[in-house]
């Protein structure tokens, strides 16, 4: 039987069938490579809530399992990420995987349960002693969830003044590997640095080395990282030349990288928009 029909198969039983959550991992995760390995993001975006559905379900029936609850958290802050556009929708979908995360790092490190509320020198000291790349996974989802999160709560400012604890989450990424994820946590923290221009505190020459480092860590293949150098660098700064050249390399570039295929399509359709819209920016 095929690899990825055996897998749904799988997935289908354990709906119906209580206790079979030790079976479900292996199952969650060929979805998840076939998801960021397909090139239709219209195929991906239609199919996804029925995959959100499930996990839901499984997370019902095995609440304390931590790998079901980060994977449930690195699929509802993608689908809401990359999808979602509709405000309310998404403050709801991401208050869902910021729920998961924060659940998956409690039951995988229980000193890490209270992310949000505890002092942040005592959050700070709690990540400063983690020396396991075990636990990169569990970060990295908390992470990601938690950015999403205060993306679609941007009107917030409380949701806003948690922008240092994901900052620090992605540094101590970068500490423990910094090449984990195809080093999107580079990625991340360039995002981070240029949300503010540089005379309001923020750090742009910083955002690109972590964009460029990005960028070679992937081998050149993170589309995303090339786009992000552009549009939250190369504008921020107000650099024609980088910014068109950029996304002039993203656009000729074959999008169908293993495990990069669905976020390097998501990458060049930005990159169109951004060329279209150059002429009035800049």
């Amino acid at each position: 039987m095929n690899r990825k029909i055996f897998s749904l198969a799988v997935v289908l039983i354990c709906i119906i069938a209580p206790g079979c959550a030790s079976l479900v991992s292996g199952a969650a995760d060929d979805l998840s490579r076939a998801i960021l390995n397909h090139d239709d993001p219209a195929t991906v975006e239609a199919a996804a809530p029925a995959y959100l559905l499930m996990i839901d379900s499984l997370i019902g029936e095995e609440a304390d399992d931590e790998e079901l609850l980060r994977q449930g958290a690195a699929l509802y802050a993608a689908y809401t990420g990359l999808f979602i556009e509709d405000g309310e929708r998404a403050k709801r979908l991401s208050e869902r995987a910021f729920l998961y995360g924060r659940q998956a790092i409690c039951e995988y490190e229980d000193e890490l349960c209270d992310v949000r509320r505890m002092p942040f020198a005592e959050f700070d000291e709690k990540l400063a002693a983690l020396d396991d790349t075990d636990d990169l996974p569990y970060l990295m989802t908390l992470a990601q969830s938690w950015l999403v999160w205060i993306r679609t709560h941007s009107d917030d400012w409380n949701a806003i003044a948690d922008l240092p604890r994901t900052e620090a989450i992605l540094a101590t990424v970068l500490r423990l590997d910094e090449t984990f994820d195809g080093g999107n946590a580079h990625l991340y923290l360039g995002i981070l640095k240029t949300l503010r221009p540089p005379a309001l505190g923020g750090k742009p020459e910083d955002a690109r080395a972590h964009f460029e480092r990005a960028m070679e860590i992937s081998g050149g293949h993170n589309l995303g990282a090339k786009v992000a150098l552009a549009e939250n660098y190369a504008r921020l700064v107000f650099d024609r030349e980088l910014h068109d050249r950029v996304l002039n390399d993203v656009l000729a570039a074959d999008p169908r990288v293993r495990g990069l295929t669905l976020t390097n399509v998501v990458a060049q359709q930005r990159a169109r928009t951004l060329q279209a819209a150059a002429d009035d920016y800049f």
